[in-house]
């Protein structure tokens, strides 16, 4: 297949995993409205363990598959590729009905571990348990999919990935949304009843993704066989050979892959057992809990999304670069991809820090606004860890350097273990934010250092831009925050319709002085210029 056509391939399927994040960011809103912020506590309790056990399951398939069937196919054994499809069909279906199993019976021992004694002031035993249960069905059909998927990709064929991962969404969040309503707002059921079948949306999502992906398979299933017939060659693996170097490309991806939601477990198992009668009511943490790691996350995903969407393109071009031992190139890539995260990330996060209130009032109301705009004020610069792990790491994966990434990680997460139930004694839900913060800081040193070793990169230049925009984003900041008190002082936030003249002029004046420092002083053509050559001050005054 041509590069064209294979670059043309992977940004279809970057667009349809940002579509996908941006339905799933959409949904929160209205299902908030519904269910409340203890309704998303209760949706998250059952959706962590159901993610962590679907990695576990899954273990990196799809790209470990995507990697292993492209390497056979190149070499023109097209059979060997399709024997692993068809085995790990077989291991996928049991790996994930074991997963499912371990999940749903286990579900009434994870309780303890979540809340200790849970009461009707919040989430009941029994709600949790039917939470758990239900999303745990999901666990039959996913991992399978995966395998699919993977097949399709080693054969570069991204559109049945993409396409079956936005009607997964999509299917989902109808199904979200015309339940929760329907049993809260018709028939008057509980919250409870609610957010459980909100969680089986996982299932039904799931089954719509797998429709996509066998009406894909039968049409290309003719085209499929002749390949394998025509294969040239034969390597005749034996299967434990095929799955052990399956394995080998699997672990580092699953595991880094697996960041966000082993730092949420850990406030899982900890967040309300350490804060529930010692600070705050069940309830109370309940909701605090739900802002941390649901409604105030979703908010910050926003920009790391679209740092990391426009940045990853440079990656596979940093593998070939390093494989080819280009020095020179690929101490370029790695600069453009710093420069780009730090230009887009560090006003975001500051941003986002400076108008927490009005931004959470506007998406989620005012029910909880004081404690939602708290969290979300302390936490919002979190984005930029996000986004400088998540391509640092795989920066180290383009160079082969993957087991770095996972040092980093399990230095990062153990921090986060150690410290997060003293912090949150200490500081209340905010002690949260600042392990957290501890956790990746350490692990982005580790994944930063390895860069500059192995690709003997030089970071002075990055150091002088980062403090740059740091200048450029303080400055925005200070804009910001006078137009927003004298908004608050002309119109204040006691409504979700009021919230959002504060937030949409505060995003418009904050854009608007960020943009115009980045454009006179030319960073934004230093950073953005190659994609955007309107940003590119130097080459206008030359035309002039």
């Amino acid at each position: 297949m041509s590069d064209s056509k294979l670059m043309r391939g992977t940004m279809v399927l970057t667009a349809a995993t940002f579509a996908s994040k941006i339905l799933g960011l959409i949904y929160i809103f209205p299902f908030t409205a519904i269910v409340g912020q203890t309704g998303i506590a209760l949706y998250t309790y059952g959706y962590l363990p159901y993610t962590f056990l679907l990695s576990l399951a899954t273990l990196g398939v799809p790209l470990a598959v995507s990697k292993f069937v492209s390497k056979y196919n190149a070499l023109g054994d097209y059979r060997t590729g399709h024997r692993l499809f068809k085995s790990g069909l077989i291991v996928m279906s049991i790996s994930g009905f074991i997963a499912f199993l371990l999940l749903y019976f286990a579900a009434p021992y994870l309780v303890p571990l979540i809340i200790e004694n849970p009461t009707e002031e919040g989430n009941t035993f029994e709600d949790i348990v039917f939470t758990i249960r239900m999303v745990s069905v999901a666990l039959i059909i996913v991992p399978v999919m995966s395998i699919i998927r993977g097949y399709f990709q080693g054969y570069q064929s991204m559109g049945p990935t993409a396409v079956s991962q936005v009607v997964e969404q999509i299917v989902r969040i109808v199904f979200i949304l015309a339940i929760t309503y329907s049993i809260v707002e018709v028939m008057n059921g509980t919250i409870g009843i609610a957010v459980g079948f909100a969680t089986f949306a996982a299932f039904v999502g799931a089954i719509g993704g797998l429709v996509v992906l066998l009406t894909y398979w039968f049409k290309r299933k003719k085209y499929i066989h002749e390949q394998i017939e025509q294969s040239k060659v034969d390597h005749q693996l034996p299967l434990k050979s095929i799955y052990r170097e399956l394995i080998k490309y699997a672990l580092p991806l699953s595991f880094v892959g697996l960041a966000i939601p082993l730092y949420q477990l850990i406030d899982l198992f900890t967040f309300n057992k350490t804060l529930i009668g010692s600070m705050l009511s069940q309830k109370e943490s309940e909701v605090a809990f739900a802002v941390f790691s649901n409604t105030a996350h979703k908010i910050i995903l926003i920009p790391m999304a679209l740092a990391t969407a426009l940045s990853i393109t440079l990656l596979p071009t940093i593998t070939k670069s390093y494989t080819t031992n280009d020095k020179l190139l690929l101490q370029k890539q790695i600069d453009q991809t710093y420069q780009l995260i730090l230009f887009l990330t560090i006003p975001a996060a500051v941003g986002m820090s400076v108008l927490a209130y009005p931004a959470f009032a506007a998406l989620y109301g005012m029910d909880d606004f004081e404690i939602g705009g708290y969290i979300l004020r302390y936490y919002a610069p979190i984005t930029l860890f996000f986004s400088l792990f998540a391509v640092t790491a795989s920066i180290l994966q383009g160079m082969n350097k993957q087991k770095f990434a996972i040092i980093a990680l399990s230095v990062g997460l153990g921090l986060k273990f150690i410290t997060n139930s003293w912090l949150l004694s200490v500081l209340g839900p905010v002690g949260g934010v600042l392990a957290t913060y501890i956790g990746y800081l350490s692990s982005i040193v580790i994944t930063v250092w390895a860069i500059g070793k192995f690709a003997e990169f030089n970071y002075t230049l990055i150091a002088k831009r980062a403090l740059l925009i740091s200048i450029f984003a303080a400055i925005m900041a200070v804009g910001v925050s006078v137009v927003n008190a004298g908004m608050q002082t002309f119109l204040p936030i006691t409504s979700q319709l009021r919230a959002f003249p504060n937030l949409f002029l505060g995003i418009a004046v904050g854009a608007v002085i960020y943009l115009y420092l980045g454009y006179r002083s030319n960073l934004a053509g230093q950073v953005l210029g190659a994609r955007f050559r309107f940003l590119n001050k130097k080459k206008h005054r030359q035309k002039s």
